[in-house]
């Protein structure tokens, strides 16, 4: 797939500054930065869901995977897995999200948080009251909202990249373990 926008021309100080954080310029970005104003509320948005303490970062990471995953954002996928290791994860773990289903590798709780990410990305969602009510009494409320809103976010920029055209740009080609694949007959997340 091809970019279905072209990349716009960053300004010099944003590009050395993301190259500084990545080693090179995210495409979404080049990509958005023909709207700047929605390029940077992106990234704003997508920087204070970095801050945010409430559930832990390995669910949260395991999550935003899963979205990508399933709806097809190779570039989510590989930033998602290579931002994991920067974040000193189980990498075993990390590696087997696409395929977490089939895996043995996952705590029934991360096995809950993974379901609900994939039931979030669902169209239209398939979000059960006794998948919300076990992720509630072992997560409690703060954590529950920010894990929801968290796999809000993660859709949102899957959804804008796979749309976009944007694919993966090789980030998780430095991790030690190569991410699995996702199984054949798994699909993507379905649509109404």
């Amino acid at each position: 797939m091809a970019l279905r926008v072209p990349k716009a021309e960053l300004t010099t100080g944003l590009s050395e500054s993301m190259i500084k954080q990545l080693g090179a310029v995210p495409e979404p970005v080049e990509v958005m930065w023909h709207n700047p104003k929605v390029a940077e509320a992106s990234l704003e948005l997508g920087g204070r869901t970095s801050e945010w303490d409430a559930a832990d970062q390995s669910l949260k990471s395991f999550a935003h995977m899963a979205v990508a995953a399933q709806v097809g954002c190779g570039w989510c996928l590989d930033i998602g897995y290579f931002q994991a290791r920067n974040h000193h994860l189980d990498m075993a773990k990390a590696s087997q999200v696409p395929r977490w289903r089939e895996s043995e590798v996952f705590t029934p709780l991360e096995r809950d948080v993974l379901e609900y990410a994939e039931a979030m990305t669902n169209t239209p969602p398939t979000v059960t009251d006794e998948l919300s009510a076990r992720l509630l009494d072992r997560l409690g409320p703060a954590a529950m909202i920010e894990l929801t809103v968290y796999i809000a976010f993660a859709n949102f920029a899957t959804r804008s990249n796979t749309a976009l055209g944007i694919e993966s740009q090789g980030f998780s080609a430095a991790c030690e373990i190569p991410l699995a694949a996702r199984p054949e007959n798994s699909g993507a997340a379905s649509t109404a």
